[in-house]
């Protein structure tokens, strides 16, 4: 079957292995090419470049250009590299009536997942090497719910040194991906009797409507310049917060108002949420410590691999009260379990270092990435303010007012996928929302991130 691979800035559909791959890869560039997904003029990765994205021999890449060049589909020049050909485009007949949208974008700027061609694939093997020989005969049966204790405990030590949380293996629930954990907590609660939950201002509509599926309102709290208010925490068993680097705005919730949450969980009994979903990213200060670390008795402390390593291994955890610990594990029981190697394979990688050398060098690779988005900005677009900036893998570029909505028209037609702010805005929220884009610079893969800066400064010029 084949396998479609993000390259380019466009989907190539070629078979992953075997002796077709050549023409697979050629078949695929050409149809791009006279189709017109890849523009005349439009410059091609080098064979190096491609081949490493595509995880196939660069001699396999480099005939697959020479034979294009020779059927004149693409041009190669010394110094100017490979490019597409200056022909006429001949749409297939499906494609040659004008459709009204695009059905495809080019570039990929949605917050939410990493350059997925930089996952470990070298590196993870050798751990799940190693961790599949040293494993146990009993980690291939069920096993506990709580998740395998070889990770429970890797996790222990590594979430102590890098974010401050304070916990043990046995009060630890490994869950398949943060969507996962908050449908286990929102079970809970509802079991307990409550029926709202207060949420903030900007966050993941996916997860509010989780929640709702399960029977809890959602209350969003006032935001401001300070973050999340906490004032209007009255009557919720619970809240959800991002106070590490809030999603979307990107600020961190202020050291009083981290107090006063803490302060509202002691004093009602309440449950903090603390969704820390890409705290291993900070560029331009210290990292913030969880939210847990100031009452593990109160805050649930919820983290994922989906940003530092990839969201398709589906690898998150809970770290739980001593109250709430047992009851979560019996909530999950047997359903949704994590892969026994998985999680093997992810304690190994913590424990070896090669998690930590990882997120230092994507640390450094995006942080890359920030810079010349902001540069570029400053340049070509003054008029457009980039805010919370310091850390993550998303910024957020506000608006003039009354042109976030022609700002997405103009992205749509230079091939971009994003997203603007008020599609993280609560229905309920108090106040207005400003008009702005939350631009991910994590997607697009290395090659294609020049491309991807040019169409979003072209977008925000129009």
């Amino acid at each position: 079957m084949a396998e479609a691979w993000a390259t380019l800035g466009v989907d190539l559909y070629v078979e992953p292995a075997g002796p077709g791959l050549r023409r697979g890869l050629t078949d695929a560039l050409r149809e791009a090419v006279r189709t017109g997904r890849l523009a005349p003029g439009t410059r091609l990765p080098s064979s190096r470049t491609l081949a490493v994205d595509l995880g196939i021999a660069r001699n396999t890449v480099a005939d697959a250009y020479a034979d294009l060049v020779a059927e004149g589909w693409l041009t190669a020049r010394q110094g100017s590299g490979t490019r597409v050909a200056d022909r006429t485009v001949t749409p297939p007949p499906d494609m040659a009536r004008p459709r009204r949208e695009r059905t495809r974008s080019a570039y990929d700027l949605r917050p939410g997942t990493p350059d997925l061609a930089t996952f470990p694939r070298a590196e993870w093997l050798k751990a799940a090497r190693r961790a599949l020989a040293s494993a146990p005969n009993d980690a291939l049966d069920y096993g506990d719910p709580r998740g395998r204790v070889e990770l429970r405990t890797a996790l222990a030590g590594y979430l102590a040194r890098a974010r401050g949380v304070r916990t043990d293996p046995e009060r630890i629930l490994i869950c398949s991906g943060i969507t996962h954990g908050l449908t286990v907590l929102a079970g809970i609660l509802r079991a307990r009797g409550a029926h709202t939950i207060a949420v903030e201002s900007y966050g993941l509509p996916p997860h509010w409507r989780l929640l709702t599926a399960a029977g809890l309102r959602t209350a969003p709290l006032p935001f401001d310049e300070r973050g999340t208010d906490p004032r209007e925490l009255t009557g919720q068993a619970a809240v959800l917060l991002t106070p590490g680097h809030q999603f979307p705005m990107g600020g961190t919730l202020h050291r009083d108002r981290r107090a006063a949450v803490v302060d509202w969980a002691r004093r009602t009994g309440g449950v903090v949420v603390e969704d820390d979903y890409d705290g291993e990213f900070r560029y331009d200060r210290q990292p913030v410590g969880a939210l847990q670390g100031l009452d593990p008795d109160h805050v649930v402390f919820a983290g994922t691999a989906s940003k530092s390593l990839a969201p398709g291994l589906r690898l998150a955890w809970l770290v739980l009260p001593p109250g709430l610990a047992e009851e979560a594990a019996r909530a999950k029981g047997y359903h949704d379990t994590c892969g026994a190697l998985d999680q093997l394979t992810l304690a190994e990688f913590l424990n070896s270092g090669a998690y930590d050398r990882h997120v230092r060098a994507a640390r450094l690779r995006y942080r890359r990435r920030r810079d010349a988005l902001v540069a570029r900005l400053g340049r070509e677009a003054p008029q457009v303010r980039a805010t919370g900036i310091a850390a993550g893998l998303h910024v957020v570029l506000r608006l003039p007012p009354g042109t976030e909505r022609a700002a997405l028209r103009a992205a749509t037609w230079q091939g971009l996928a994003l997203h603007g702010l008020h599609a993280y805005r609560h229905a309920d929220a108090p106040g207005e929302c400003p008009d702005a884009l939350v631009v991910g610079y994590g997607t697009p893969p290395e090659h294609a991130w020049n491309g991807a800066l040019d169409a979003l400064c072209a977008a925000l010029s129009e």
